[in-house]
This record gives structure tokens, C-alpha cells and sequence, in this order.
């Protein structure tokens, strides 16, 4: 779900997009005007690079997106050790610097037979996976800084660019194997026990075999996160109010992201709508491409891939908390949150890797703190907090009361039954006088059916 260009040229392949859906929509972000002063500008910097002294150029262009969501802030807590994230995409070179060692490769469920040496396999996935987990080169001081760059990668391939020799091939499979094999996907990543699902990707309806394994994936302890779309500009937009909705993005318990600019605002091609959480940066991201050029890269994916950067930190520090918990602890500590609270466009404010971790702390305390109380805590005291009933002393006072009780209920049980005799002989005369009505049944009618199915409602 991007666009973009290398930073000398525009052109690049275009990110992953299908009928009915909106896996991608590169747009053209520089004008070809522009194209010397890029050639010039990356000249520069190719000499300024070549000086010693001098600092890692893509990482200074990279700077306002790591301090955008407050990654530098976070790293002295966790950089994502120990934790994978499912980049569930169209491929990662596992062999470009920034990503070298952090990449194990996956199954390629497409259905068609590029092969990983192709230049056009891998394009879009790559790209995402450096946002993620890239390391940089030359000791970590050069190139792209993922939001973790001590996590490790998980690439399963579904979908293919569009510059892919299988494009047109996959462009032809059914909505259905197209689905099936995302569900696939995320069972896969959930057997190779990841912490993180990225998927920067999104459909145009729902399916149940995806939604099935999506709630076993947060059954499992994944967070999942995916990009709401580029849709925002479109036709459908403009006439229905709101942008169409993405899917994976809108299922429940998926944290949807938009994008934002440099300056923090909505992003004009995201998409806006309900699905929306958080944003994250989404115009002209540094990313490195599976080329191990350096691109710049717009849209809801890098947002996504920024996002699941965060998360990944989270299940770093805390890995046992709830996938719920993560998005919680994301969603209540954005930076620039939109008046009200909440809007479509950028969800509940911009991600902030800092204080979502500090959020996520303040969550795991709580757990630690009630999980070994006692049931007295809870429950208004339990029965520690319970009055005990005040019990009279015994004296002949009180057993004659009792004994003069105790007489009354016999008596009265006597009359009762003399009663029910008596009326049990006057229907025995009458039994054949009138025919009694029927009793209904306490409960007529079928089982009641559910009115929302899994299968066809987004959450």
C-alpha cells in the first residue's frame, strides 16, 4: 500500500494491488522537474558519504521518521531482542545489508514461481521489513534503522508486486485462493510462534477462513497490525464521505494504521474510515528496496511497518501481555491526538514508541500486582468484609420459643395436606367433566440463531 521512488529517480515498481481490493496505488510524489536536483542532491550526498567524518546520509534523511514516533526514546529500554515479526508481504532479500541476518524466509504461497532472484521479487515486503527490522551497515551507523532493529523478520510471501513476471497470473486467481492462502500465511506465522503480524496489505470484503485465523493468532498472544488503505482520495471517497474499507484492517482486534506527513497531517491518499487506530509517518519514508538502494516510500505501508516496529518493542519488554493490552497501551499514548480524542483520519493520534512502552509497563504492573491477591481483595471485600450474624444466647426462653415454633409448622403442614386430599378427590370425581388445556412448554420454538456471523460481518 505505497508509493514510491528511488531518490534519484521516480519510477519504481509498484507495491502489491488487486481487483476488489487496494493492496498498493504508487503516486507519483516528485514531479519530473525535480529529477536533476535529485541526481544532484544524491551526488552529494554520495561524496559527503565518502568522507570519514562526515554522517550516514540516509540515516540523517531518515531522523525526522524515527523521532516522529519517538524510537530513539525507547531504545534504551528495548530494541526488540528476542521478538519476530511476521512480515506477511511479497518477499524480503534476506541478503541486503540493512537486513543482513535478520531475515528467515518463509513459505511463497502465491501460487506463482518467481524466483527470489528476479529483480522485481520481493520489492514491497522488502521495503516494509527494513522499517521493522532493519540494522544498518558499517556498524550500525549507516543506512536504515528499523523501529527494532534487534528483532528478527519472518517472510512469507502471498502477493506479488506489480512489476512481478507472476503479476498478471495472480491477477487471475480467485478472491477465494487469493484468502485462503493469507489465512495460511498467518497460521504459518503463528506456528513459528512470532510476536508480531505486519501486513501491509488490505481486501476489499471480509473472509472467514482469514477472520478464523486471525483470532487464533491473538488467541496465540500475536499482535496484528495492518494498513487501513489509500483510498482516501479516491472517487468513492469523495461521493461516500468516507474512504471504502480494508480488510484485514477492520477485522476485530487488528490495529489499522493511516499515514501522516512530515508535519503530522492526514495524509490526503489515507484512508479514512472506522478501521482507523493510530497513524504513523506515510510520505516519503526512507526504506531500503530489495536492490539495496534506498528509496523513498509513500503510503499506509510504511505506517503499518512503523507501527508493528512498536509493537514488536512492546512484546520485547513485556512478552506476556495481551495482544489487546499492546494495542491498548499504542492507542492510549499517541502523540498529536486529534480533537475529541478520536477522528477517522488519523484514529486516536500518532504512535509514540516511548510512551506506548511506558504504557505497556504501567499495564504489566497492574497484572503482576492483582494476579497473586487473594479473592478478599475483590468482590467488595470477600467474606472477610461480611458481618458475622448475631447469635442469642441460649437460655429456657429461647428453647421454649423454639419448641412453640416448631409445633405451629407441624400443624400447619397437617392442614396442608388434609387440603391437597381433599381437592385430589373432587378431581378424581370430575375428571371426566372437562378436559384440561394445555400447558405450553416453558421454552417453544427453535434455538434462537445468531445475528451476527463470523463469516460475513467485519468486527
Amino acid at each position: 500500500m505505497l508509493n514510491a521512488h528511488r531518490l534519484a529517480r521516480r519510477g519504481a515498481p509498484q507495491a502489491c494491488s488487486r481487483r476488489g481490493g487496494h493492496r498498493g496505488g504508487f503516486r507519483g510524489i516528485v514531479p519530473p522537474g525535480w529529477r536533476l536536483l535529485l541526481a544532484a542532491v544524491l551526488a552529494a550526498w554520495s561524496a559527503a558519504a565518502a568522507a570519514p567524518a562526515s554522517a550516514d546520509t540516509v540515516r540523517n534523511a531518515q531522523l525526522w521518521v524515527l523521532n516522529a514516533v519517538s524510537a530513539p526514546a525507547a531504545w534504551p529500554l528495548t530494541e526488540g531482542q528476542g521478538t519476530t515479526v511476521a512480515v506477511i508481504d511479497s518477499g524480503v532479500n534476506p541478503h541486503v545489508s540493512d537486513l543482513a541476518g535478520s531475515v528467515i524466509t518463509g513459505p511463497d504461497l502465491t501460487g506463482v514461481h518467481t524466483p527470489p532472484s528476479n529483480p522485481n521479487w520481493g520489492v514491497h515486503g522488502t521495503w516494509m521489513a527494513s522499517l521493522i527490522a532493519g540494522h544498518g551497515h558499517a556498524g550500525g551507523g549507516s543506512g536504515i534503522m528499523g523501529i527494532a532493529p534487534r528483532s528478527r523478520v519472518l517472510s512469507v510471501r502471498v502477493v506479488t508486486d506489480r512489476r512481478d513476471p507472476g503479476y498478471a497470473a495472480y491477477q487471475r486467481e480467485s478472491d477465494s485462493r487469493v484468502q485462503d492462502a493469507l489465512a495460511r500465511a498467518i497460521g504459518y506465522a503463528v506456528r513459528r510462534r512470532v510476536s508480531v503480524i505486519s501486513m501491509s496489505l488490505g481486501y476489499g470484503g471480509p473472509s472467514a477462513v482469514v477472520r478464523a485465523a486471525l483470532q487464533n493468532a491473538l488467541d496465540h498472544g500475536v499482535v496484528v497490525v495492518a494498513s487501513s488503505g489509500n483510498s482516501g482520495d479516491s472517487v468513492g471517497a469523495r461521493t461516500m464521505g468516507q474512504a471504502p474499507y480494508s480488510f484485514p484492517a477492520d477485522y476485530p482486534g487488528v490495529l489499522g494504521v493511516a499515514a501522516v506527513s512530515r508535519s503530522g497531517a492526514p495524509a490526503g491518499f489515507s484512508s479514512d474510515n472506522l478501521s482507523v487506530q493510530v497513524a504513523a509517518p506515510g510520505v516519503n519514508v526512507p526504506a531500503q528496496g530489495r536492490d539495496g538502494q534506498y528509496w523513498l516510500v509513500s503510503g499506509t505501508s510504511p505506517a503499518c511497518a512503523l507501527t508493528a516496529g512498536v509493537a514488536a518493542l512492546i512484546k520485547a519488554r513485556y512478552p506476556g501481555l495481551a495482544p489487546a493490552l499492546v494495542v491498548r497501551a499504542i492507542t492510549s499514548s499517541t502523540q498529536h491526538r486529534p480533537p475529541g480524542g478520536y477522528d477517522d483520519k488519523v484514529g486516536f493520534g500518532t504512535v509514540d514508541a516511548a510512551a506506548a512502552l511506558a504504557a505497556a509497563g504501567r499495564l504489566a504492573g497492574h497484572l503482576r500486582a492483582t494476579a497473586g491477591l487473594p479473592v478478599s481483595t475483590h468482590f467488595g471485600g470477600g467474606s472477610a468484609a461480611v458481618p458475622a450474624l448475631p447469635v442469642q444466647p441460649r437460655g429456657s426462653t429461647g428453647l421454649i420459643a423454639a419448641g412453640l415454633a416448631a409445633v405451629g409448622c407441624l400443624a400447619l403442614a397437617g392442614l396442608t395436606w388434609t387440603g391437597l386430599a381433599a381437592l385430589r378427590r373432587a378431581g378424581a370425581r370430575g375428571q371426566h367433566a372437562a378436559a384440561p388445556h394445555p400447558v405450553p412448554p416453558a421454552w417453544p420454538g427453535p434455538r434462537v440463531q445468531p445475528t451476527w456471523p463470523d463469516a460475513e460481518e467485519p468486527g
